[in-house]
């Protein structure tokens, strides 16, 4: 999703994150003949930015933090012309770069049950047969990652199977075409994530388990990526597909059995991920959902149970320098404040004042230095007599009116949460407008496109945005 838009699921827009930008194969290089042909595959393995290991998030604060045993163990980077020895006619280079990207696509699958069979043996099993969480625990944590595996080792066996005598592969794209459908195996894994990834955090506080998950992190197995890393492999994976595809069609000639294979392909990969992404955004929006605690039943608004995503959500602070976590509802935009957390019990939010329609909500861009209308942001934050980072949301409704002037945690956050807060306003105005002129039956869904960064955006005050 906040990121679906895995889906931390964060702004979660987890979501569970939708599809990464990469780089894309550059430069122009000259045909060759067969025996420069380990070095042409260097270079063009040098533009191809595609890679399934997930960077690792800014690690958790850990006392007296030890350091790590070893270096991570790197992947190896073998080239297609790496495994190639002679070739019995000369290939082009648009030809090379198509074999070459090919075989990452199958090194990927390879790496990625490597990684999954690696997350069930290191940290699953031990963990169970240590007591370190219960088998319920962990079956909520890891969810249904075992049906994933046998899916990329069929995918990987359909792979190696197209490989020639000379080692290249002609047709890729009925072989996708045949066993993308079964990635429909994805919509219960990422909905999932969303209460898996609050309860690994929950269970961290539990001294035993941060103990095991940190000295797991330092061993030389994990390349220092955390259980989250290993758990969102399979959905980073997933929005690797559709680039791929794209780098096999650029370097695929018109005449090619390819040509016209690899776009439905592409067309249905990207179906497969707008639908993986909507249904995750609408789990998010469940869980968080229910996490809200009102103290008043007029705070209990329609739009919050209307409400089938989150655009996002994440940390602010007010103008006395009070943090909040805010949800941007489809509908409506709530403020809250966190519920001190039972370590056994679910995260809960506390309403704070009414939410705000996300229709009638009006938003003002604040120039930093500039304080709120009451002025107390400027003794909000000591050492500080410029305010940056802030903007205002307001509102006038069934009820009194409301204005909010908080305050993101840098100026990218900032713009994060404005573009968040805009586009929520004009589909809010065009809905209301819509269902005003139309029986029910006739009201249509929300354009499926605002799916594909639902769950992905994180907005969390307190976390490091990363690259998309």
């Amino acid at each position: 999703m906040s990121d679906i838009t895995g889906v931390s699921f964060g702004p979660c827009n987890k979501r569970v994150k939708p599809v990464d930008k990469s780089a894309s194969v550059t430069g122009i290089i000259t045909p060759v003949k067969t025996p420069a042909l380990k070095r042409l595959g260097q270079s063009i393995q040098r533009s191809i930015s595609f890679r399934t290991e997930a960077r690792p998030l800014p690690p958790m604060p850990i006392r007296a933090r030890q350091k790590a045993s070893s270096f991570p163990r790197r992947r190896s980077s073998q080239l297609w012309s790496d495994t190639v020895d002679s070739l019995s006619h000369e290939l082009s280079t648009k030809e090379i770069k198509r074999q070459e990207v090919i075989y990452e696509l199958t090194q990927g699958e390879k790496q990625l049950i490597e990684d999954l069979s690696l997350v069930k043996k290191v940290y699953y099993e031990p963990m169970l047969k240590l007591d370190i969480m219960t088998e319920s625990e962990l079956g909520q944590i890891f969810g249904t990652l075992d049906s994933l595996i046998p899916l990329h080792e069929d995918l990987l066996a359909r792979l190696e199977g197209l490989r020639g005598a000379e080692k290249t592969v002609q047709e890729v794209g009925p072989t996708m075409m045949d066993w993308f459908p079964c990635l429909e195996a994805y919509i219960t894994y990422c909905c999932n994530q969303v209460g898996a990834k609050a309860l690994l955090d929950q269970k961290k506080q539990d001294r035993r388990v941060e103990h095991f998950l940190r000295l797991c992190q330092e061993s030389s197995f994990s390349r220092k990526l955390d259980l989250w890393n290993f758990l969102d492999l399979p959905r980073s994976r997933l929005v690797k597909y559709p680039l791929l595809l794209k780098e096999i069609q650029k370097s695929t000639p018109p005449e090619h059995p390819d040509e016209e294979e690899l776009p439905q392909a592409i067309e249905l990969i990207q179906r497969i991920i707008t639908e993986v992404n909507l249904k995750t955004g609408e789990a998010e929006c469940q869980f968080y959902r229910r996490g809200l605690c009102y103290s008043e039943d007029s705070q209990r608004v329609p739009e919050i149970q209307a409400s089938r995503f989150l655009y996002c959500h994440g940390e602010l602070k007010s103008t006395k320098g009070q943090k909040l976590h805010v949800f941007l509802f489809e509908l409506v935009l709530v403020l809250t404040r966190p519920v001190a957390q039972d370590r056994e019990g679910p995260a809960q939010f506390q309403v704070y004042r009414q939410p705000l329609p996300a229709a009638h909500l009006h938003l003002e861009d604040l120039p930093d230095g500039e304080p709120s209308s009451s002025g107390s942001f400027r003794g909000a934050f000591t050492g500080n007599d410029k305010v940056k980072n802030c903007f205002r949301v307001s509102t006038t409704g069934r009820s009194k009116s409301q204005s909010h002037s908080l305050q993101a945690n840098d100026s990218f956050n900032k713009q994060q949460w404005i573009s968040c807060l805009r586009q929520a306003m004009v589909q809010s105005r065009d809905r209301q407008a819509q269902t005003s002129h139309c029986k029910p039956s006739e009201r249509l869904s929300p354009d499926p496109a605002l799916y594909n960064n639902i769950a992905e955006l994180n907005l969390n005050s307190d976390v490091e945005m990363p690259d998309t």
